[in-house]
């Protein structure tokens, strides 16, 4: 009977986040909190922090969940309170710039919910071994998980439309899992958070009228992190993000650990004049993903963010695959 609420759950999310982004925006634009759009020539000034937007459809569509399927409600409740800690922790990191490390540190705080409700099996399943017991292991390693997933997000966002758009096609890929893998709190839980995503690509998409800042990413971040530790599924969601988890490793690698904006002397990227982006020949430049698209030759901006999701549509095609591999499936 859950499924019956898949439609609602989307919806609710959807039109809630549709409604609000433009009003979030306007609000921001005229508190003068924008930020410059460098990747185009023009350099127009685009409303920031607008990713508040997609924590009033989490919390619309999640909030709903828990009142219409009440024995579910705890893992419905463990993902919004995660989502509502890590994006107050983006937004403290919006105004405040905390350091890296600090942002890693509290970013494990978005965990405590899920681990305070219960609201895990620490049984994962691993394809070709099946269910393995970690009981000790696993809460530990649910606040380490939470801020992996949140920090990743928030490094990639490179160009219009990465971060919302690639999250959009992973949560789509996760919902499909939970679906196949017969896990109607997962497909619930999935579509509340797709809804909201979906919606803000719509604006964020290239040519971005509004950026979603820390506040939007690291709460997308949570957002996967915590509906897959509710419903499982870990290795599928770890293959559906390879590309951002690559995109995070080459940074952190090539950088020499974690470190703030300002301590990176080269941007690894440069717009030229007719719009081109091209990659930056400077070793001291950090090696990116979207470094590594633009490694053959420049390309415009909408190719670039074209290029990022359709590897992420790879990644998660790769990611049913794995489903199969594993032996409840």
């Amino acid at each position: 009977m859950s499924y019956v609420y898949a439609p609602l759950a989307f919806a609710t999310s959807f039109v809630a986040t549709l409604l609000s982004t433009p009003k979030v925006a306007s609000y921001m634009r005229g508190k003068g909190i924008v930020g410059v759009d460098v990747h185009k020539p023009s350099k127009p000034e685009i409303p920031e922090r607008v990713g508040l937007s997609m924590l009033v459809g989490f919390i619309a569509s999640l909030g709903l969940l828990c009142l219409v399927d009440l024995s579910s409600a705890s893992t419905y409740l463990a993902v919004m309170l995660s989502i509502l800690v890590a994006a107050g922790i983006g937004l403290v990191d919006d105004f405040k710039d905390l350091k890296p490390l600090h942002k890693v540190i509290l970013a494990t705080l978005s965990g405590l919910p899920i681990l305070a409700l219960r609201a895990y099996e620490p049984r994962p399943l691993i394809p070709f071994v099946g269910r393995v017991r970690l009981t000790i292991a696993y809460p530990i390693a649910i606040p380490f998980a939470l801020s992996v997933t949140s920090n990743t997000m928030n490094m990639a966002d490179p160009v219009n439309g990465a971060m919302s758009g690639s999250a959009s096609i992973i949560i789509t890929t996760l919902v499909l899992a939970y679906l196949l893998a017969g896990k109607p709190k997962g497909v619930l839980a999935g579509l509340a958070l797709l809804g909201a995503v979906l919606a803000f690509y719509v604006y964020n998409r290239y040519p971005a009228r509004v950026f979603s800042g820390n506040v939007g990413s690291f709460a997308v971040g949570a957002a996967l992190g915590s509906l897959v530790v509710t419903n499982g599924l870990e290795v599928v969601a770890v293959v559906a993000m390879l590309p951002q988890v690559l995109n995070s490793f080459m940074i952190l690698s090539s950088v020499g650990g974690l470190k703030g904006k300002t301590s990176i002397p080269v941007r690894p990227t440069r717009l030229l004049e007719d719009g081109l982006i091209e990659a930056v020949k400077d070793p001291r430049a950090p090696l990116t993903l979207v470094r590594m698209i633009l490694a053959s030759s420049p390309k415009r901006e909408a190719e670039i963010a074209r290029e990022f999701l359709t590897l992420t549509a790879f990644s998660s095609f790769l990611a049913i695959i794995t489903l199969f591999l594993t032996v409840e499936v």
